[in-house]
């Protein structure tokens, strides 16, 4: 599979990269900055070059050609401020989602977070109530396009251990923590799994194997 990623540069994507390119598919991460491109090729992953916070649909299509499926990992990141949580999390979630509809790629992952809600409160930090309201907006928009085949995962929070390969994915899970690779991990797995399109997902430290958590969302389990 040719697999295009948004945020080709962060640490989910990088880790992803290196699972699918492992395995042969032909991963291409999208970045903004030309000094990450030698990073992306150490992880298997061919450069892409655009800046998501300016590209237009057609422009971003282009890149999608031959693409068997595309991945949304960009993120603004936690010192941003609230404009650029709404122009990453949010907007380019949407180009992305109209570009692959130009391109007819069908399959769209996207990387979310747990209580992502386009009108979450939380009070105590403005700051992450503006993110979890541009992720619930980014996934309420994927999640109306009837021509996209599409999985919302929802992570808790992230954590840098070197992945256990043990998860619990499930809607509607308690909060928790999870490390960033065995999120790539079972991204690299949805990928593969037609049967968890349609899906919005939460994701945790658990005591399923990845191949099992995917394969009894998908109704194999």
């Amino acid at each position: 599979m040719r697999i295009v990623i948004a945020g080709g540069h962060g640490q989910i994507a990088l880790r992803l990269e290196r699972l699918l390119a492992d395995r042969g598919d032909r991963p291409a991460g999208i970045v903004r900055r030309p000094e990450h491109a030698e990073d992306l090729a150490a992880a298997g992953a061919e450069p892409l070059l655009l800046d998501l916070e300016a590209a237009a649909v057609p422009e971003l299509a282009r890149l999608l050609d031959g693409a068997d499926a595309v991945v949304f990992a960009a993120g603004a990141g936690p010192g941003s401020g609230a404009a650029r949580k709404l122009t990453v999390d949010r907007d380019a979630a949407v180009l992305l989602a109209d570009a692959a509809e130009l391109a007819g790629v069908r399959r769209y992952l996207i990387v979310s977070s747990m209580g992502a809600d386009a009108e979450a409160e939380y009070p105590a930090d403005e700051g992450f109530q503006t993110y979890l309201r541009a992720k619930g907006a980014a996934d309420d928009a994927v999640r109306a396009r009837p021509g996209l085949d599409w999985t919302v995962l929802r992570p808790g929070r992230l954590t840098d251990g070197p992945g256990t390969g043990l998860v619990r994915l499930a809607p509607g899970l308690p909060r928790g923590a999870v490390d960033r690779q065995d999120v790539a991990a079972v991204l690299a797995a949805l990928l593969h799994e037609p049967g968890t399109a349609g899906r919005t997902l939460d994701l945790l430290a658990g005591n399923a194997t990845v191949a099992e958590a995917v394969a009894a969302v998908a109704g194999r389990g």
